[in-house]
């Protein structure tokens, strides 16, 4: 994917108009009159980047109600040797150094894990202002974590308030060009030397700005994530431009009153062009949530956006966020990333 047009905004910016030039979206020339706009927001303590694309998804070949929101998939396990590896603690606070920086996270080992069996990992990043722990409570990960078996990473952002280098997006990380995708890096390899970690079922999902960081992890680390599950959050990085084509679990509230509804599905879209996915089809409806599954992509690598009618800036199925518009429970984010995790591991 080329050429992602990002921006860095000031706090007091309320609107930039339409930009006069042509833009290259996943290799298609769009005119900017009518292609993208830029607004930069700060609501309830968050600074976002929205960007709102003309382009339409093509319209569905098949419905399916209340199916599956996940296509059809096995996962791959591939040999490993984890001799050495011992248990750890249910609950620890790690830490890593990154360009000299101590950086924290929050780890979650499900009871069930053996460190003979190489076990899936989550990381699950939280939006501007937040913490792990606030992530954690907010997406119940750790409990979907016991349930399922895998290993449940809660990292927490440099800055204060809490805040990931997206790109253009969000907080004072980018300003301060915080090396998160350093810290990323860091992170697995940290899990794979203390944990049997499955290296072709290792995760990201994110709420908002960890939503937008999920995508610069698909982005920019495809050979150490095999999918992502960002909500609420798009593509904020100048250019994208991934080392393989990237599986896509995406939500979006159409009446998000912080990241525009537009730039989420512009962004999926633009993966799903990407990855060359060739088909479109309603996988899942129920109430006010409908899931899209664009498929026929190259190496298995769909992308799902579901858009939760008159959603607000909220986790499905999770917390409900004050002054931040509908919740809804008719889809579970968590379960339903997960499920899509399940289905797409890293190819061999």
């Amino acid at each position: 994917m080329d050429a992602f047009l990002h921006h860095t905004p000031t706090l007091d910016e309320q609107f930039i108009a339409p930009l006069a030039q042509s833009v290259c979206v996943a290799g298609f020339e769009v005119d900017g009159d009518h292609a993208l706009a830029l607004n930069a927001r700060m609501r309830a303590g968050f600074v976002i980047v929205v960007v709102a694309a003309c382009h339409a998804p093509s319209s569905s070949d098949a419905t399916n109600a209340d199916a599956s929101p996940v296509p059809d998939g096995s996962p791959i396990v591939p040999p490993m040797n984890c001799s050495g590896r011992t248990g750890q603690p249910l609950d620890a606070t790690w830490t890593v150094m990154v360009g000299g920086t101590a950086r924290t996270m929050l780890v979650h080992v499900p009871a069930s894990y053996d460190p003979a069996t190489p076990t899936p990992v989550v990381v699950d990043l939280h939006g501007l202002g937040g913490d792990g722990a606030m992530e954690a409570a907010l997406t119940s990960a750790n409990a979907k974590s016991d349930a399922a078996g895998f290993i449940s990473v809660h990292p927490n952002g440099a800055t204060t308030p809490g805040s990931w280098n997206a790109g253009g997006c969000c907080g004072t990380a980018p300003s301060q060009n915080i090396d998160d995708i350093g810290f990323m890096k860091q992170l697995v390899d940290d899990l794979d030397a203390k944990l049997c970690v499955d290296d072709a079922r290792v995760f990201a999902m994110g709420m908002s700005n960890g939503g937008y960081m999920s995508h610069r992890i698909g982005c920019e680390l495809a050979d150490r994530f095999a999918a992502i599950g960002p909500v609420a959050g798009g593509i904020a990085t100048a250019t994208c431009t991934p080392s393989r084509p990237v599986p896509v679990f995406a939500i979006h509230g159409n009446a998000d009153p912080l990241v525009q509804y537009s730039f989420g599905q512009s962004s999926a879209n633009a993966w799903a062009m990407g990855n060359g996915c060739t088909t479109t089809t309603t996988t899942y409806q129920h109430g006010v949530a409908t899931c899209v599954t664009r498929g026929g992509c190259t190496a298995g690598a769909d992308v799902v956006f579901c858009t939760i009618d008159q959603g607000g800036h909220q986790w499905p199925g999770g917390e409900t966020l004050p002054l931040l518009g509908n919740n809804t429970t008719d889809i579970d984010a968590t379960d339903a990333v997960w499920d899509f995790f399940v289905a797409h591991p890293k190819p061999n």
